[in-house]
Formats: structure tokens, sequence, C-alpha cells
């Protein structure tokens, strides 16, 4: 018994770290710009269960190393694997009886926006827009997919910066009515839905790309209405080359747990009530579907608790940036904050959870409750078990932005030098990064982005 309790203390202290902490290595490269070193890990430690993140993962790294069809040939086969995945129900039943890291990770809906996001500006970087605006067009069937699931106005359902996107690729390519119809939309999600949801507003960059756009397609009822509507007067320019430059700053959240104590509450109808005076919660959860061994379980049940998953902010050390060129000074908008949508994500389906979490504990207290009846000692072992191994999932993917910010600024041709300067207004910081962009025609569009990999420190993940 000693050497069991042992035993129990030992995968304790394992099944207590989270997604980050087990792939601690992995992170402490990727976050220092050790991207080959990251990758190399990556190489050596691919799991059954987490072959999205693996996926997904290495293209990101290969897309920041510059090899953006090694990228997208990982990022493909993330999409397929979360589009295609399954679970077995082994792996259903263990989920309940241990805990819910026993099933294969599926991507969030952001994430697997996100997958098709970054192979898009990857074949926007090596101009292929055919295969950008494939992309674009698998990106919309996506967001009509997350528009059919969720009905409520108030859920995360339609994302303005994926249409943004959209319209940048459409406009690279020549396709201005497109362009438009996209940009139109992109603004409309923006101020219906973003601005209250994450606070988050069109950006300028959107509102001139808009107003070009009617211009160009002679939509005059349109470009006088978005006139009015942004205060702006629109001016036609159209200079030698363009740079779409994406600024991706910091790195998303992690998935961490907390656990909370219910005390069980006996009802009529069928029904039984977990409250936590504490927190202000009380959920009824129907027992007429249980075996009566579980149901027998939970009634015996007085105090339990239950682990759930949580995001971690990891917030940017930089807060805004712009670009100096020889044309000007432009500042890079905010386009998509991907921690707020992560953490609206997770909140949404937090009454799922619960439910799953209440059932969990009802199957575990079922396992015991019949061990007991055979043998008390071997009971008490399996409830040390049960307690060792609730444990939420926090599995996601953790080499995304904090944010995205871009801008349109205008090239010649030849050698263009533009500068990427990063600030922080609360302690003054900065960094500078200086990029060369060789422009062969007239009229041409060159996409890029960087990503600056600094957080401030997060004691409760790392």
């Amino acid at each position: 018994m000693r050497r069991l309790i042992l035993i129990l203390l030992t995968f304790l202290f394992f099944s207590c770290a989270t997604y980050y902490q087990v792939n601690k290595e992995f992170n402490q490269r990727f976050e220092q710009g050790n991207l080959a070193s990251a990758e190399k890990y990556l190489q050596k430690n691919k799991t059954k269960r987490t072959k999205f993140l693996y996926y997904a993962n290495r293209g990101v790294v290969n897309s920041l190393e510059g090899d953006y069809e090694q990228s997208n040939k990982w990022l493909e086969k993330a999409y397929i694997y979360n589009e295609d995945y399954r679970k077995s129900a082994t792996d259903v039943a263990a989920s309940y009886l241990v805990n819910p890291t026993m099933v294969p990770y599926r991507a969030e809906d952001h994430e697997q926006l996100l997958l098709l996001y970054y192979k898009a500006l990857n074949y926007l970087k090596i101009n292929d827009y055919e295969s950008a605006l494939v992309e674009c067009r698998r990106l919309n069937v996506q967001l009509n997919e997350l528009s059919d699931r969720y009905r409520s106005d108030k859920k995360y359902k339609r994302d303005a910066f994926i249409h943004n996107l959209m319209g940048i690729a459409y406009e690279g390519s020549g396709d201005v009515n497109n362009a438009f119809i996209a940009y139109r939309n992109a603004y409309d999600i923006y101020k219906e839905d973003f601005t209250d949801m994450f606070g988050v507003s069109a950006p300028d960059q959107l509102k001139h790309d808009l107003l070009r756009t009617a211009y160009l397609n002679g939509f005059s009822n349109e470009l006088d209405y978005y006139e009015r509507e942004f205060e702006l007067k629109y001016q036609p320019q159209k200079p030698e080359a363009e740079l779409v430059f994406f600024w991706h700053n910091g790195l998303g959240p992690v998935k961490g747990e907390w656990s909370i104590n219910f005390a069980v509450q006996e009802g009529a109808d069928g029904f039984m009530t977990f409250a936590n005076s504490e927190y202000g919660m009380s959920y009824p959860f129907p027992i007429n579907s249980l075996s009566n061994e579980q149901s027998s379980s939970l009634k015996n049940l007085k105090v339990f608790r239950i682990a759930f998953p949580k995001y971690v902010e990891r917030e940017p050390v930089f807060t805004s940036a712009y670009i100096e060129s020889k044309n000007g000074r432009y500042d890079l908008d905010l386009a998509e904050d991907i921690n707020q949508i992560a953490f609206k994500t997770l909140q949404e389906r937090m009454l799922k959870e619960f439910g799953k979490g209440l059932l969990r504990v009802a199957l575990k207290k079922s396992a015991e409750a019949a061990v007991s009846h055979e043998s008390e000692g071997w009971g008490a072992v399996l409830g040390l078990v049960n307690a060792f191994t609730e444990k939420a999932d926090t599995r996601n993917w953790q080499t995304i932005p904090h944010s995205i910010y871009y801008t349109r600024i205008p090239l010649n041709v030849g050698s263009n030098q533009i500068k990427l300067k990063t600030q922080n207004f609360t302690n003054g910081g900065s960094a500078t990064q200086t990029f060369t962009f060789d422009v062969e025609r007239p009229g041409e569009t060159v996409f890029h982005s960087y990503q600056s990999l600094e957080s401030r420190p997060t004691p409760s993940v790392y």
C-alpha cells in the first residue's frame, strides 16, 4: 500500500501539470526565437492525442522560418485531421473514468479559422493568389458553419478579421468586386459584433480599403454612404506598389486549471442540485438517466471537487507599433484580438463543461462504490486515484499570437527599406526591426508578417 501511494504521488505530480508545463522545453525555445531548436524538439515529441497541435505548431514554426510551402503542408495536415476528427468509444469512456485529456484534442473554433488564415497568408507571401483564394473560400465555408451552429447573436459566430483578410486577398488578385463585398462584410461585423464583444472597432485601414474599392467598382452611392459614415473624403491615389504588413503581437493565452467544491442537495423529480455558495453557482443535474448504482453513489456524496479549464492571458510586452518608410509613418491597426476570442469561446461552452464534469464524478463515484463493496481498502485506493486524476483539459494551440495588427503602405519599384517600431507606453520600452522589400514591377502588392514573441511572465502558468 505504501508503494502504491508513492506511485500515486508521482502520478499526481505529472497529472497536475498543465499542457504548457509538460511542453515547457518546446515553449521556452519557441518564445526565445530558437526556431530550429524548437522544431527539433517537436520532431521527437509527437503524441497520439495531440496530433492537431503537433501539426499546427510545426506549421507556425516553418512559417516564421520563411519556409511557407512546408508550413502549409503541416497546416493542411492539421486542417484535415480536424475535419476528419472522430472520437473512439474507448477514448470517450476513458475521458469520463479518468479525465478529458484521454480524448484526442480537437481545435477550438477560432483555432480552425487561424489555420486557414496562416495558409492564405503564406500563399500571399509567395504570390500564389489562386491558392490563397482557395483558402479564402474554405474560410467562408467555416464561417457559414459557425453561423449555422450558433443561433444566438451574443455568440462568437462571425469573424470580422477573416472577412477583412478575404478582401485583402481578392484585391491583391485584382478582383475588386469581391474585395468590396468582403470589406463591407468585415466592417459590418466589426460594427455589429466585435465592438461590443471584444472592444475592437473597424480599423482605419479597412475604412480606406472600403472607400477605395467602392470607387474602383464605380459604386458612387456606396462611396457616398461610406464617406458620410466614416467622415472621410476619398482622394484617389495610385502608388507604384504596395506592402500589406501584418504584425502578430505577443502570444495567445494558455489554458490553466481551476477547481471548485460542490455541495450536493437531493431534489425532487429525478434531479439533484450541485451548489457552490462562494461563486453563487447552482446546477440541477438529472439522475433519472443514471443507473441505480450511479444514482445511489451521487446521493451519498456530500462535497466533491471538479476541475475545469480556464484561459490565462499572456500579456504582450508591446502595446502598439508603426512603420516608417521614406514615404511616411503608418500606424498599425488592431484587427483581431485572439486572446479575447479565446476567452469568449471557452465561456460560451462552460455550461457544457459543467455537465461533463458532473457526469465524470458520478461515474467515478459509482466505480468507487462497486470496488468498496468488494474491498474497502481497494475502494479507498480507487478514491485516491480518482482524486489524483481529476484534471481539466489544458491543451490549446499556444504558438498563435495574442493579437493581430496590420496596415497598407506605398512602395516604390526597386529596393524599399522600412522600419517596424514596436512600443510599450507603460514603461517606455521600444524595439526596431528593419526590412527590405524588392519590387520588380508597378502595381505589385507585397505581403509580409512579423511576430513579436515577447510577453510578460504569467506565474500561475510557468
